[in-house]
Order: structure tokens, then C-alpha cells, then sequence
């Protein structure tokens, strides 16, 4: 028997890790961490971490990747599967959580060592999308873009007679990324050794729950909220990953609202421009629309304290992009500052605000002086319509519904089995199945 432990992830938003434990050997499906606190990383088992046979990681976001040392600090003596996309976005991602850990006057569990131990083979320069790869012996996989964030992964395998799927962090509504649909991933007859083609375990992103809203319903909402606040003379100030959806707003807000100006952080732009160069991961109008972008008249980049003070020596009619989506920076509260004192100005937080961020406190208060603070979120990942979508479209004996509190996930559940889906799981950290 094959059995799932639940490392992190599972009931809760953050630190991805999914432990699969065969008869021989032991799979790890990503390691990342929480950003709560002091920073939370997965229940790791130091016994088990030099008896894994592979490691795979969906995408370079810090909740399913910032963990990643502390398997070469236990013994982990192979190599992390994933695309070179993800490893180029890694040391950016090392540097931010670094940043978080000494302001929360928290000491990281591994070194510099650690890091430099990490070797990587690339899935995507292997095989392409939707092809098996031998990894190792009795383990071969297949991956697919995930429309998550350049060089993100779902990922398909097939190892010691068993069948698994996990989704990583998957939408298909990305206006910039392409997507590669999961479906009919697995044989069926005796060619397979089955009787059926489904999945004997899935990992599903849920990480919206209930939500039954599609991404034109979201981008409705905010852009009424920027063009009422535009029409006002107010700022808006939009928090942003680093990588991901700032990318995204930035082009929707260019087509949107082409007069209006945009002041964008250099290192939101960076991202953008070097996406011109991986057109792999791009749907077939992206590359068009990030041109018009970068070439716009209207588009201000700043890097430096003169140029962020000379961009907003006007503070009216602009639309503004910082590259810290819980405004945790010392940067990105400059940012909100100039806005206090500016009638009809509004921050908007697109994403997942942690509790205890500076974001999540300012939300709760509904800011102060003259500046309104929202959320409106952004899709990047699966709210109730798309995980009906990939229940069927990957039909599993197990499905494991992740990425989102046990409340909310325990909801979403409740929904789909009254709906009729079957084998539905709703766990914890700590908690395991077999299968």
C-alpha cells in the first residue's frame, strides 16, 4: 500500500509539501513555507528525507519552494525536478523570504551551504508538455503549464503501480500564460495494468473554495473600482508578487485605461520583459500586448527613491504598481503613505493576505485619512467551477482538495459530494491516507 502525508499544504494556505511513500522509496511533491509569523516550514521527518528517490517542485512561488534547503541539510542527496524557468526565479524569491525573516527577527533553519547543495534537472528541456519522462527506475512522469506563473507545472506520475496527479497552482483565466488542460493522463486496459483510466490519488488546488465567480466577474469589480477612482483625480495603489499576477494587472490596466499614467516598479517590469524571450510559456497574443506595454508612452518605471518621488510629485490620475502584494516593505508603505492625505485615492489587494501582515491589519481598519483600502481578488488559482472542471476532466479513486483553510476546503467538499463526486479528502498537516 501507497500512502500521502501531508508535510503542509492540505487545510492550510501555505507550505506546499506532499510526501508520497511507496514500498521502496519516497516521492516529494514541493517544500515551501508559510509566511505567518516568523515564518512556518513543512513537518519534515529527517529519517525520511534521505530515502527519497526524486523530489519535484510545481513552481518558484515561496510557499512550494523556500523549504527546499532543509532536504539538503537532512541528506537529501539528489536532484530537485522542475523547469529552468522556476530555478531562474528562485534566488529572487531566497532573497525576499530572507528579507521577511530578519523583520520578523526570525533566524532561517539552514545556511548559504544548504542552498548552494540544491541541484536541479530541468523537466521542460527533458521532455515537452504532455510527454512521459523516465526519471527513475518504476517512476516516470508527465508535466503540463499550469497558467499559474512562467515555469509552473502540473505534474502526472506513474510509479511503483500507482497513478497520481497534483494540479500545483493552476488556472486556466491567465490573460498572459498558456495552459495545458490535464486530461487523460493515465491508460486504461491492460497496457496499464488496469481496469480504468483514473487516478489512484489527485492533489487538487482549491484554493479559492466556494467561490463560485469567474476571472471576467473579478476584473469587472476592479475595473469599476480603479476608473471610479481615476474619475475622482485619486491614485490607485495595487500591491504585487514579484512574479505572477502583477505582470498580468499590468497589462490589463494598460488596455484598460489607456490614458491613464502607470508607475511601475522596476522589478515588476523586469519579469515582464523577460518573458518576451519564453514564448513557451505565452499564449499566442501575449508577446503583441507586452510590446505595447513596455513601448507605451504612459508607462513610468522607477527604481530608486528620486524617481519614486518625482512620479508622484503629482498624486492624481495614476495607477501604481509595487512589487510587495502585503505592503510589508519599507518601499510600499512609502507608497500608501503619499497616498493618506490624497481624497478618493484607494489601495487594492488582489491576493491572499496573510494574518498578521501589514496588508491584512490595514484592510481590517479599512485604512485612514482619506484613502480606502479593498480587496478584489485577481484568479490564480481554482475557485468551485474550475475544481468541478478538473475532478472530471482527471477522475481520481483519491482526491486531496488543497491550498485553502480546513473550513473552507470542509465547505467545498460538502458542495461536490452532494453533487455526487466521491473520494473526496479534506485534511490537515500531519494527517495521511493510503491508497
Amino acid at each position: 500500500m501507497t500512502k500521502l502525508t501531508i508535510w503542509g499544504g492540505a487545510g492550510e494556505h501555505g507550505r506546499s509539501s506532499y510526501l508520497l511513500q511507496g514500498k521502496e522509496a519516497c516521492i516529494l511533491l514541493d517544500c515551501g513555507v508559510k509566511k505567518e509569523g516568523k515564518g512556518e516550514y513543512p513537518l519534515l521527518d529527517a529519517a525520511v528525507i534521505p530515502q527519497l528517490q526524486a523530489v519535484f517542485l510545481s513552481h518558484a512561488h515561496e510557499d512550494h519552494s523556500m523549504a527546499l534547503p532543509l532536504l539538503y541539510k537532512y541528506g537529501y542527496k539528489g536532484k530537485v525536478w522542475t523547469t529552468r524557468d522556476t530555478v531562474r526565479q528562485l534566488p529572487g524569491y531566497f532573497e525576499a523570504w530572507s528579507r521577511y525573516a530578519a523583520a520578523e527577527s526570525a533566524r532561517l533553519p539552514y545556511g548559504d551551504e544548504d542552498k548552494q547543495a540544491m541541484e536541479f534537472m530541468f523537466l521542460d528541456e527533458q521532455a515537452g508538455p504532455r510527454s512521459w519522462l523516465n526519471v527513475a527506475p518504476g517512476l516516470r512522469v508527465q508535466w503540463g503549464r499550469t497558467g499559474h506563473l512562467a515555469g509552473a507545472v502540473w505534474l502526472a506520475l506513474e510509479w511503483e503501480g500507482k497513478t497520481v496527479y497534483f494540479s500545483g497552482d493552476y488556472t486556466e483565466e491567465s490573460q498572459l500564460l498558456a495552459v495545458d488542460r490535464p486530461q487523460a493522463l493515465f491508460l486504461s486496459g491492460p497496457e496499464a495494468g488496469r481496469e480504468q483510466g483514473d487516478a489512484d490519488l489527485a492533489i487538487i488546488d482549491a484554493a479559492y473554495g466556494a467561490d463560485p465567480e469567474e476571472q471576467h466577474v473579478k476584473l469587472l469589480q476592479l475595473e469599476t473600482a480603479v476608473r471610479d477612482t481615476l474619475e475622482g483625480s485619486g491614485c490607485v495603489l495595487l500591491p504585487m508578487p514579484l512574479q505572477g499576477r502583477g505582470q498580468e494587472l499590468l497589462i490589463w490596466a494598460a488596455e484598460r485605461f489607456p490614458q491613464a499614467q502607470l508607475v511601475v516598479e522596476e522589478a515588476l517590469l523586469a519579469p515582464l520583459r523577460a518573458l518576451r524571450t519564453r514564448s513557451a510559456w505565452l499564449r499566442d497574443e501575449a508577446s503583441g500586448c507586452i510590446e505595447q506595454l513596455l513601448n507605451s508612452r504612459n508607462l513610468e518605471a522607477v527604481s530608486s527613491p528620486s524617481e519614486r518621488k518625482e512620479a508622484l510629485r503629482q498624486r492624481k490620475n495614476k495607477i501604481i504598481f509595487t512589487n510587495d502584494a502585503l505592503l510589508q516593505s519599507p518601499t510600499a508603505q512609502w507608497y500608501y503613505r503619499q497616498l493618506l492625505d490624497v481624497p478618493g485615492s484607494h489601495v487594492i489587494f488582489t491576493g491572499h493576505l496573510p494574518e498578521g501582515s501589514f496588508g491584512r491589519n490595514l484592510l481590517g481598519q479599512q485604512g485612514s485619512g482619506s484613502c480606502m483600502v479593498s480587496l478584489i481578488r485577481y484568479k490564480v488559482h481554482q475557485g468551485l467551477p474550475d475544481i468541478r472542471r478538473m475532478l472530471r476532466a482527471v477522475p481520481s479513486r483519491r482526491t486531496v482538495l488543497v491550498h485553502a483553510p480546513k473550513k473552507q476546503t470542509d465547505q467545498v467538499l460538502s458542495i461536490l459530494e452532494e453533487e455526487g463526486f466521491t473520494g473526496l479528502y479534506s485534511l490537515l498537516p500531519g494527517d495521511s491516507i493510503s491508497f
